[in-house]
């Protein structure tokens, strides 16, 4: 299996989680394949395990059984340490909380983790991404600086700056009103066509979802259709 082949593969995964009433069934044999530059949608009511598919998927969680394999990897032969080092450069992640770091600028957000990945020129390419999402004028303002629109802007540049094979979004406009939504949408899947990346997003919102090129739906921790 090669990345160009299948970034994902899920296949049999579950996830029991304790809780002080016993152990919690959160995920029950979910089967999933993402192809190369494909585009997947979670939808599915709350609780029924979108979020945690994705932190199996991107390998924040381990799975309690199953395979889950990321770029040709089996994510259960690697430590926490291999799974960063898979996804670095490879696989990225954007949130419905933007995550970036106070203390730093937007342009330092997002340079930060090219630099870690070994990437060259991390500041001239951090500002080229933050233009493309159209933020030239707001490089040197920190988090609290950016409204909610901007801040998602810059978590967005930071996400495809390496330009990853895998990009998982978590509810990637819930923080967000209408019309900012509908704008980092637009530059999601905008700025994914030009990296070629394949995307799985988890989201509640009926229209996002139709503009993926598959939608998935789940129920009580299980694939449903």
């Amino acid at each position: 299996m090669t990345d160009a082949i299948a970034p994902l593969a899920l296949s049999s995964v579950t996830l029991t989680l304790p809780s002080t009433a016993g152990p919690v069934n959160i995920l029950r044999g979910v089967d999933l394949h993402v192809a190369a530059g494909e585009r997947v949608a979670i939808i599915g009511p709350s609780g029924s395990g979108k979020s945690s598919l994705i932190s199996v998927a991107a390998g924040l969680e381990r799975p309690t059984s199953g395979a889950v394999n990321l770029f040709g990897q089996d994510l259960a032969k690697l430590d926490e340490d291999g799974r960063a080092r898979l996804r670095r450069g490879r696989a990225a992640l954007v949130f419905q909380s933007f995550h970036l770091l106070p203390n730093m600028t937007a342009e330092e957000n997002v340079s930060a983790p090219l630099e870690i990945a070994g990437l060259p020129n991390a500041l001239p390419t951090a500002r080229d991404w933050l233009g493309k999402v159209g933020l030239s004028s707001r490089l040197t303002h920190y988090p609290h600086q950016l409204s909610g629109g901007e801040q998602q802007r810059v978590a967005l540049a930071r996400a495809l700056a390496a330009r990853p094979i895998l990009l998982f979004a978590d509810e990637p406009t819930g923080n967000l009103d209408s019309r900012n939504a509908g704008s980092v949408v637009d530059l999601m899947f905008d700025l994914l066509a030009e990296c070629g990346a394949a995307l799985v997003m988890v989201t509640h919102d009926p229209v996002l979802a139709e503009r993926a090129d598959r939608i998935v739906r789940m129920a009580d921790g299980k694939v449903v259709a």
